[in-house]
């Protein structure tokens, strides 16, 4: 693994190119927006994501996807899980036969409820074999990967060969991977607790206290093995890093979009004005459209998610949606 293509220049895309460029990889970067490719290229800085990194001389933004797609050795998506399908269409008859996929996108796919490994391996089916497929997920806001600040995370794939090639090839002094053959948990985990950090921020903007936090994180950790286990995962997985290590730092940071979302609509603010004023996206939004949906076609009881849904979705309070989940049915703490 000589060369390096990445799909996506948001935040985590570019963070990620500080941390492969700098561990001797030739990288290509591509962005949609012409000038965020003359910011990188000019100034080896992005103009609109961690402004304030400079880039290594080995990393190039492209503006053109296919090409930049079919140079590498390596192919990852840092991009929105909901583009991933529509970007992987374009470029499937780009991609090297054997280069190995990376996704780093965390979310469910509408509709179809399949998670990003899955669209990507439906889509290069005839193109890709399933087993060159792999993520890349865990607790690492890009703030801090890029700053290299110590960061874990958890590579996935389906065979253990690929999941041991994407270590090797993102494992520095300060990024560290460990390897997972869970796939779909790992990015159940990913998923959900994105959901959970738009709650935790509600908490926060309206000031309900850490005992509610406390309790949402563990009720929370709760849905997203309840999910997980009934689409095939180990439980096990959930108590890890792309389990209960990313929920945490999702709920708890500042770096946290998905958080901040929360916050705001825990101040009072209507969602279209969050959105609109942001230039970053929130993933657990869309998720939560998604989860919602997939819990309610298999009688699946997630009422976390539920409330989240009626509080983005629903225009309910947050205070009722809280009052709700307080008044529910006694019950007996059953852990899974």
């Amino acid at each position: 693994m000589k060369k390096i293509s990445i799909i996506g220049a948001g935040s985590f895309g570019t963070a990620l190119s500080v941390v492969l460029g700098h561990a001797g990889y030739s990288v290509k970067l591509w962005a949609r927006e012409k000038e965020i490719v003359d910011g990188i290229n000019k100034n080896k800085k992005n103009p609109a994501y961690i402004t304030d990194v400079l880039l290594p001389e080995s990393v190039h933004a492209e503006s053109d996807l296919n090409f930049t797609a079919s140079e590498g050795d390596l192919v990852l998506f840092a991009t929105p899980s909901h583009a991933i399908r529509t970007l992987a269409e374009s470029v499937k008859g780009d991609i090297k036969k054997e280069s190995v996929i990376v996704s780093v996108a965390k979310g469910i796919e509408q509709d179809t409820f399949m998670t990003p490994s899955q669209v990507l391996a439906e889509v290069f089916e005839g193109n890709i074999l399933e087993d060159q497929i792999g993520v890349l997920s865990g607790p690492s806001h890009a703030e801090e990967v890029s700053k290299f600040k110590p960061t874990t995370v958890v590579a996935a794939a389906y065979s253990k060969r690929i999941a041991r090639i994407i270590q090797k090839v993102f494992m520095t002094p300060m990024f560290r991977v460990y390897t997972n053959n869970d796939i779909i948990g790992v990015e159940i985990g990913g998923a959900v607790k994105n959901i959970m950090a738009i709650a935790a921020g509600v908490l926060d903007g309206a000031d309900f206290g850490d005992n509610a936090k406390a309790a949402l994180i563990t009720r929370g950790l709760h849905e997203m093995k309840r999910m997980g286990t009934l689409m095939g995962a180990s439980r096990d997985t959930f108590s890890g890093l792309t389990g209960m290590g990313d929920l945490i730092v999702t709920c708890t940071s500042k770096h946290s979009r998905n958080r901040y979302v929360g916050y705001r609509i825990g101040q009072g603010e209507l969602l279209k004005d969050i959105t609109d004023s942001m230039n970053m996206i929130a993933e657990g939004i869309k998720t939560t459209h998604s989860v919602s949906q997939w819990a309610q076609r298999n009688d699946v009881e997630m009422p976390i998610t539920n409330a989240v849904k009626n509080v983005l979705f629903e225009d309910m309070d947050p205070k009722n949606a809280i009052y709700e989940l307080m008044t529910r049915n006694p019950k007996e703490e059953v852990l899974i």
